[in-house]
């Protein structure tokens, strides 16, 4: 089967630096076929994608994505056929409509052996308002339409201008991903995977949980819960309570020492609260049984541009950790940018968390689980 990847962007976004870098890093191995649809008589990015040893179709008679769906099918049939290629990209016009295309692709997929793999739209960061204002029709629809959205420009734009263009791309499309990392931050690898198969960390952590305990409270080595006893005991410099548990090669608590990176764990006082029939902060046992993650979990997941000072984050945690003022937290995770050029790690459980470096990522990623959460408060402590 041959996959077929859309990426659309208005004029001058960026598409073809941004297909040039996948080409060089993520499909690297694959037998490629670019289909260009240039708006204009000439292709004007033929010679520079050529030089990748990849096979060009252009079509500039006209738009695929306005009237030409015979033509395409026409078009793509021949390329199948002449090239048999693993993958297929599709470079439309950028004053098409990404709608249009994806439509396209999927009439003619009913007689060919293909699939849509992903369909994604490069945005210049500096020009979404304007481009918003002045050519909404064409260009909203792009972002409508996109799975992924990834903005361009961000190492030269203001954090304000970034997470302004964010918000407002947002009330066009409250479903993709939307990649705020500068590219050469990235590797085309990380983006490919955005573009294909993401998932958020608010979905991985929620499926974390729902395997931990959709059952009738059996724990196997790799349960995250936080609700069995703990034999272990290792040491951390925070708050003067012991932690101790069994990690196994799965286990993602977070509390564990990790031997690649160096990490701080802070805090000075001990977590104390009451504990209901209700209640789920998975700091005690359980004689009960058949709870679904659904009815115990509640989860507040974000993804942001916002740059975080590592001391302010710090503070954020502290108040996180040792109060049930945002609700009974189970476990928070968050990947953040920081304001020294660096990305932040975190990990919460009740009492304690790390933070450490790491590799960037496609944007900030912050999620909290627990029981009774107070969406609107997390959002102000994390200035989201």
């Amino acid at each position: 089967m041959t996959k077929i990847d859309i990426i659309s962007g208005f004029l001058g976004a960026g598409k073809t630096t941004l297909i040039k870098k996948l080409i060089e890093q993520a499909f690297k191995g694959e037998k490629l076929v670019l289909i260009e649809n240039e708006f204009g008589e000439i292709g004007i990015d033929g010679g520079f994608l050529k030089d990748a040893g990849v096979q060009i179709t252009e079509m500039n008679s006209g738009c695929i994505c306005c009237s030409l769906v015979g033509d395409f099918g026409t078009a793509l049939k021949q390329v199948i056929t002449d090239y048999t290629p693993d993958r297929i990209i599709i470079e439309p016009s950028g004053v098409g409509k990404l709608s249009d295309v994806i439509k396209a692709v999927k009439d003619v997929s009913a007689d060919l052996d293909v699939e849509l793999d992903s369909y994604t739209t490069v945005a210049d960061v500096s020009k979404v308002k304007i481009y918003m204002k002045n050519f909404g029709e064409f260009f909203n629809n792009q972002i409508e339409s996109a799975n992924t959205i990834i903005l361009s420009r961000t190492q030269t734009t203001t954090q304000d201008k970034i997470e302004k263009a964010v918000a407002m791309i947002r009330e066009k499309n409250d479903h993709a991903t939307i990649i705020t990392t500068p590219w050469d931050e990235l590797d085309g690898a990380a983006i490919r995977e955005a573009m294909q198969n993401y998932k958020s960390l608010e979905e991985t952590m929620m499926d974390e949980a729902k395997s931990g305990h959709d059952h009738e409270h059996d724990h196997g080595d790799d349960c995250t819960c936080g609700c069995h006893d703990h034999d272990h005991h290792h040491d951390h410099d925070h708050h003067d309570n012991e932690h101790h548990h069994d990690h196994g090669d799965d286990c993602t608590c977070g509390c564990h020492d990790h031997d690649d990176h160096d990490h701080e764990h802070h805090h000075d006082n001990e977590h104390h609260h009451d504990h209901g029939d209700e209640c789920t902060c998975g700091c005690h046992d359980h004689d009960h049984h058949h709870h679904h993650a659904d009815e115990v979990f509640t989860s507040w997941g974000k993804e942001t541009p916002h740059k975080y000072n590592e001391d302010k984050l710090r503070e954020i945690l502290d108040t996180l950790a040792d109060t049930e003022k945002y609700g009974i937290i189970l476990r928070a995770k968050g990947i953040v940018p920081s304001d020294a050029g660096d990305w932040l790690y975190f990990d919460l459980v009740p009492g304690e968390f790390e933070i450490r470096k790491g590799k960037a990522d496609i944007t900030g990623k912050l999620c909290v689980i627990g029981s009774k959460l107070k969406e609107d408060d997390l959002a102000q402590l994390f200035e989201v």
